[in-house]
């Protein structure tokens, strides 16, 4: 299954390291090509020794040893790798690489690989909970790395019950297969994503908008694509990156998204509405800064047209999803959208909640359907979230 596949195992120092060994042995039974990273610390829990019988490649610790081969060892197996696993990932090693600390072969390698890494965190329950630790979990999430969650039971060392043990093996490498393989479901789905805030204007330097980041809406698309649907993303004005492999097409006030969802929503089977579009717009726009003066000044504004609205009355065969940010009355509130905007279904977020709503990589959803079923979701990832919106939306096209 993973014949012609290179993935760099890299140990750390955590008593879980001789549950690594089976790992490596079922990735070498799957035909992948492993090298073997260890730190010193991993050196005192399982021999180097077994480590290359299994994978059949010398294993890599000091960074100043004879190299076996003529090439800079660390950047060889970086460019050469498909896949990164660090596991166990210790709180010393998560720390590190979260503070672009790079002072042995295994950090040094991870900060030189355009690979995709994941982690697979191993420790005291005490220590895997500290805020510390989950805080550098939290920023190498948002900077794109992936987490296993570890196992909660009888920790090794300790002999108490917790949340920190590693996950078994199998688990292991059926993510590392997953990530290598990642789900297609969505080959020759067209989806049309609007996201980020709109600007209304009210003169040269001045205007009416929100909190909206992007963020949700990018992660959508960007998930979207690696299921390998066609995406289109009509965006507002946002400060991050555009996700890899969509067709962007970047507007500033209501009506010119409005414009273009109209335009674009026939070539589409899916419409997915995160963009948060303001509700008014200035009925006239200055040609010139209004310059402050000692009275109050009122802005006169005129309501935009309702994009998820005017879209549920001509939607026809297409699934529609609508998004809602509440501040309270979260469930009653969304399902009134749903119904009203003729949504298929709706992601709605009580942006109160910690971790929650506007500019965080994180998010807690309620995924609500017609049919009135409603899935919940704790607070995970942006990316996640949309992983499992997607997974909804292809139960729906009966895929």
């Amino acid at each position: 299954m993973l014949k012609g596949k290179s993935i760099v195992v890299c140990v750390s120092g955590g008593i879980a390291a001789y549950k690594v060994v089976e790992v490596v042995s079922r990735l070498r039974k799957l035909e992948a090509e492993i090298n073997v990273i260890m730190t010193k610390n991993a050196e005192e829990f399982v021999s180097p020794l077994t480590f290359q019988s299994i994978s059949h490649n010398h294993v890599v610790s000091d960074m100043f040893a004879e190299p076996k081969k003529w090439d800079v060892e660390h950047i060889s197996l970086a460019r050469k790798a498909d896949l990164f696993v660090i596991a166990p990932a210790t709180a010393n090693v998560i720390g590190k690489i979260a503070s672009g600390i790079a002072d042995d072969m295994l950090t040094t390698t991870v900060m030189a690989t355009k690979a995709p890494v994941i982690f697979v965190p191993a420790m005291n329950d005490y220590m895997y909970s500290n805020p510390i630790v989950q805080e550098n979990i939290g920023k190498l999430k948002g900077l794109g790395y992936s987490f296993m969650e570890p196992d909660t039971g009888m920790m090794a060392a300790e002999g108490t019950f917790g949340k920190g043990r590693l996950p078994e093996p199998s688990a292991i490498v059926e993510k590392i297969t997953e990530m290598l393989y990642p789900k297609k479901d969505m080959n020759g789905i067209r989806v049309l994503i609007t996201a980020g805030p709109t600007r209304e204007p009210i003169d040269p330097v001045r205007y009416i908008s929100n909190h909206s980041s992007g963020k949700m809406g990018y992660a959508a698309a960007s998930v979207a694509v690696k299921r390998g649907a066609e995406v289109t993303v009509i965006s507002g004005p946002v400060s991050i990156a555009p996700p890899a492999g969509a067709n962007m097409i970047n507007v500033t006030t209501c009506l010119e998204m409005y414009d273009e969802v109209m335009r674009k929503y026939k070539d589409h089977d899916v419409v997915i509405l995160v963009a948060a579009v303001a509700d008014y717009r200035s009925a006239s726009i200055a040609d010139k800064k209004i310059k402050k003066t000692e009275d109050d000044m009122s802005v006169k504004l005129v309501k935009n047209p309702d994009i998820a609205r005017e879209l549920g009355k001509v939607k026809g065969n297409r699934i529609v999803v609508g998004t809602c940010a509440e501040t309270n009355d979260l469930v009653s509130n969304a399902k009134a959208k749903l119904e009203s905007k003729n949504f298929d279904m709706i992601m709605a977020n009580d942006v109160t909640m910690e971790g929650a709503g506007f500019g965080v990589d994180t998010n807690i959803v309620k995924i609500i359907k017609r049919d009135g079923n409603m899935l919940e979701l704790p607070k995970m990832q942006k990316t996640e979230v949309a992983d499992r919106l997607l997974d909804e939306v292809v139960r729906m096209l009966g895929k």
